[in-house]
């Protein structure tokens, strides 16, 4: 399986690659569910669309939740849009 592509702004990349962030919060749907997000699978984070700022990552976990749309990081980046949070626990790859 190809690993899972995911891009983020500087700030969150950064927060990865800090070690501080180890979730990725997305709207729950087509793109994002137990499906595409199974635990063992490869992530490649990116800052961006480019080719030169990336992580690897592997899943650890997938739940969905109607609480992490009700945050202020959730609400920074995608306002007042509820709904279920697809929410992905990710470990950083040496």
């Amino acid at each position: 399986m190809t690993p899972l592509f995911i891009p983020l702004t500087t700030h969150w990349f950064t927060q990865y690659q800090q070690g501080k962030k180890t979730t990725e919060y997305r709207p729950y749907g087509k793109r994002w569910n137990e499906q595409t997000c199974l635990v063992g699978r490869e992530v490649t984070l990116s800052k961006g669309y480019g080719k030169h700022h990336r992580l690897k990552a592997i899943i650890t976990g997938f739940e969905q939740s109607t609480t992490a749309t009700t945050s202020l990081d959730w609400q920074a980046v995608y306002g007042e849009r509820g709904g279920i949070a697809a929410c992905i626990h990710m470990r950083l790859l040496p």
